[in-house]
């Protein structure tokens, strides 16, 4: 491994020095022809060389260790990082063609847009769970989702672990169970449990180092405590693309499971490509990275998306055409599939037990009944 990790750095070096010396161009076209070399060798070459990807403003770990490796380009790939201010315009760039790949836009949203007639296909993912706390005034006891009932909770009700884990308590109607309040953003929604606005709140991932030094509040729970393996966010694009581009996309999982190997080995390494990544402190990306509810995984897991378009429906958050949608038809296993069993072949020396957990892992969350 020590020797593969050498090579990727003296090559990103050796292209470092070349655009250094001006040579931007022809840099450039060395650098794509060495990519295609590498990926000829293996006996694959993608359809599509330049990836159009969207990740939103809180980066997404695998792929900028896959770019800082060169994994990607091992794999012939290039990624063309197309920004989006919201999860809402990540979604329209997606459906108006703008972008090939999002990956950081949930779960639900990719899901509402299927139901509403874009014909777009889940075929991965980034968190399995984010590191979401649920905080309450310091003091406030938890016993469960059961405290939720009856009380305020700063919580957009298309979060569907909250709602499912209340139907789960025997409540058919979780809209009218809880009083879900909803705010512009985290912040506002923290405050309004300092001001007892609210009983509870939801936070974000990226709240996590501002809750941890907050006085007036405590963590009561986490989003993944309430419902494990809820898919926090799927890596979906159109339909179109992915049946013109199945080596690309195949490709592509690949380098990100070699992401994930390298991530789950290196954590502390993994902050600090990170928080260069987006721009933050290693304090503030330590804090939800470090912690053991924030999970990522390039896994599709089917039946998680399955239980949460089910969750989905029966809350409303779906379009009436939802019914006439079989959304198996819109999550593609196949694919990853077939990335995990050629990387385990390929890589699988370097970290035998992190291959054999992806195979368990896929076998548990993505077949059988859900």
């Amino acid at each position: 491994m020590k020797k593969r990790i050498v090579s990727a750095i003296l090559a990103l070096c050796m292209m470092a020095s070349l655009t250094a010396c001006g040579a931007g161009g022809s840099s450039k076209s060395s650098a794509a022809a060495s990519a295609q070399s590498s990926a000829a060798q293996s006996g694959e070459v993608p359809e599509t060389k330049v990836v159009r990807w969207n990740y939103g403003t809180s980066g997404n770990v695998l792929v900028t260790i896959a770019q800082e490796k060169g994994y990607f380009k091992d794999a012939g790939l290039e990624l063309e990082i197309v920004p989006a201010t919201a999860v809402s315009d990540a979604m329209q760039l997606l459906a108006s063609d703008k972008v090939d790949i999002v990956s950081n836009s949930g779960t639900s949203n990719p899901l509402q847009q299927i139901a509403s007639g874009v014909d777009l296909t889940i075929f991965g993912g980034h968190m399995v769970t984010g590191c979401m706390p649920v905080i309450a005034r310091k003091g406030t006891k938890w016993n469960g989702p059961q405290d939720l009932v009856g009380k305020k909770f700063a919580c957009n009700p298309s979060y569907f672990a909250f709602t499912g884990a209340i139907m789960d308590l025997g409540y058919d109607k979780p809209l009218e169970a809880v009083n879900w309040v909803s705010y512009t953003n985290y912040n506002d929604a923290a405050a309004a449990v300092v001001k007892g606005e609210v009983d509870y709140a939801l936070q974000g991932t990226g709240q996590m180092y501002n809750v941890e030094n907050m006085d007036d509040v405590e963590i009561m729970c986490y989003q993944s405590d309430v419902m494990p393996n809820y898919s926090c966010c799927r890596m979906e694009c159109q339909t179109a693309f992915l049946k013109k581009n199945p080596t690309t996309v195949k490709l592509i999982l690949e380098a990100l499971l070699r992401a994930q190997s390298y991530y789950e080995a290196h954590k502390d390494e993994a902050v600090k490509l990170q928080a260069k990544a987006i721009d933050a402190t290693e304090e503030y990306v330590s804090a939800y990275m470090l912690n053991d509810h924030y999970k990522v995984s390039v896994d599709p897991l089917k039946n998680s998306v399955i239980r949460a378009w089910g969750i989905l429906d029966k809350t409303g958050f779906l379009s009436d055409s939802a019914k006439d949608i079989k959304i198996e038809d819109h999550v593609n296993t196949d694919l990853y599939e077939e990335a995990l069993s050629e990387a385990t072949k390929k890589y699988g020396s370097e970290d035998p037990d992190f291959y054999s957990r992806m195979q368990s892992f896929y076998q548990e969350n993505n077949t059988g009944n859900t």
